[in-house]
């Protein structure tokens, strides 16, 4: 495994970590600033996994530690989306003692949070290797984190969903009630989109499906359908119009995401990757 996704620019993410840093320095870090009155005192460190999984988040951390102090090196013993073991050395960290201290809690946060949801994201795309269908993750995200948690599902094999709002449309139960139907729906919000975002529809029955079906969705999803019924709006669907694409979601979980690829939808999307992963544990020593 060595999947590594694209971060958004550092422009995008530096307000971001640096928010996140002046939370935990507060005022001032009342135990290293005593002790190190100089930033030129150097130091060096290694980050040491505690448990075995998925590595993602090093590129952040070393930023982290840079937006302290421009002149620390971090460099990378084991690479973004490789799997560790625990005792292995996965980074070395050298320059001013100060920054490294005072970036050492957030930096492992981040990277903690981040390798423990592209291990559990690897966990589910690997029970349906043997199927032509893609993982997907979900906006059910932590907020403020949603850019690098859904990094760290892309690290661990899966594809984005739409980052927010403003990419793509996803008509949803509660967008159905208020319009009063998938047809007048589809119909309202294609006559003011812009090309080319693409129009998707959560159904909950093959009578939502076929009218998905008849008002042109570009992606129609099979929510918390049975296995049965998911065969069945696959049938439909590909015999009617093939270039339809296909998503089930819906209480998918690891024992039961192989059956779901094998009802020959092209998309799966959970939540679960980030919802439901505990943090890799990791350590930063002082050498």
């Amino acid at each position: 495994m060595n999947k590594v996704g694209v971060l958004p620019p550092w422009l995008v993410l530096d307000p971001l970590l640096r928010s996140w840093l002046l939370e935990d320095i507060g005022r001032g870090d009342r135990t290293t600033n005593p002790l190190l009155t100089s930033n030129l005192t150097l130091g060096t460190a290694k980050w040491i996994a505690k448990a075995p999984g998925i590595i993602a988040g090093l590129p952040i951390a070393a930023r982290v530690f840079q937006l302290l102090n421009d002149k620390i090196s971090f460099t990378t013993i084991v690479c973004e989306g490789v799997f560790c073991e625990p005792g292995e050395v996965i980074a070395e960290i050298h320059g001013s003692l100060d920054a490294l201290l005072m970036g050492e809690r957030v930096a492992l946060n981040l990277a903690m949070r981040l390798s423990g949801i592209a291990t559990l994201t690897y966990k589910y795309v690997e029970k349906i290797a043997d199927f032509p269908v893609q993982f997907v993750d979900t906006r059910k995200t932590t907020p403020g984190l949603r850019l690098l948690e859904k990094y760290a599902t892309s690290v661990g094999g899966a594809i984005n969903h739409r980052m927010g709002l403003d990419d793509a449309v996803m008509i949803k139960d509660n967008h159905i009630a208020a319009a009063g139907g998938i047809g007048e729906a589809i119909t309202r919000i294609r006559s003011q989109i812009p090309y080319p975002l693409t129009i998707e529809v959560e159904t909950e029955t093959i009578e939502q499906v076929k009218e998905a079906l008849e008002y042109k969705a570009d992606i129609i999803m099979l929510d918390n359908m049975d296995l049965d019924m998911i065969r069945e709006a696959v049938s439909l669907i590909r015999q009617q119009n093939s270039q339809v694409k296909i998503e089930a979601s819906g209480n998918v979980t690891l024992d039961n995401i192989y059956d779901l690829a094998a009802t020959g939808v092209d998309y799966i999307s959970s939540s679960a990757p980030i919802t439901q992963s505990k943090w890799l544990d990791l350590s930063m020593k002082i050498v």
